[in-house]
């Protein structure tokens, strides 16, 4: 039986967790803004980002994507061109 490196490891690790975008409330935008801002961000259609948007209204937060973590910081960015708060992590 071979032993893998740790590095090994962590990037397999890694590549296999998916990461997630978390959207945070605030007072700022619009609902049709952030629904908007989040079919743009996400490729979603009208409905699940209106439902996103009430998540986020109503909890103060919501995961919007969870996937590959490029991807992740790609919707990050385009959420954030209209300065809604985001976090990515794993």
């Amino acid at each position: 039986m071979q032993i893998q490196p740790l590095e090994e490891i962590e990037e397999a690790v890694e590549t296999q967790t998916p990461a997630k975008v978390i959207l945070f409330n605030d007072e700022v935008h619009s609902f049709d803004e952030v629904i908007y801002q989040i079919i743009r961000a996400v490729r979603c259609d009208f409905e699940k980002a209106k439902a996103l948007t009430n998540q986020v209204h109503n909890y103060g937060k919501a995961v919007v994507y969870s996937g590959e973590m490029a991807r992740c910081i790609e919707i990050s960015g385009i959420l954030e061109e209209i300065e809604l708060m985001t976090q990515v992590e794993y």
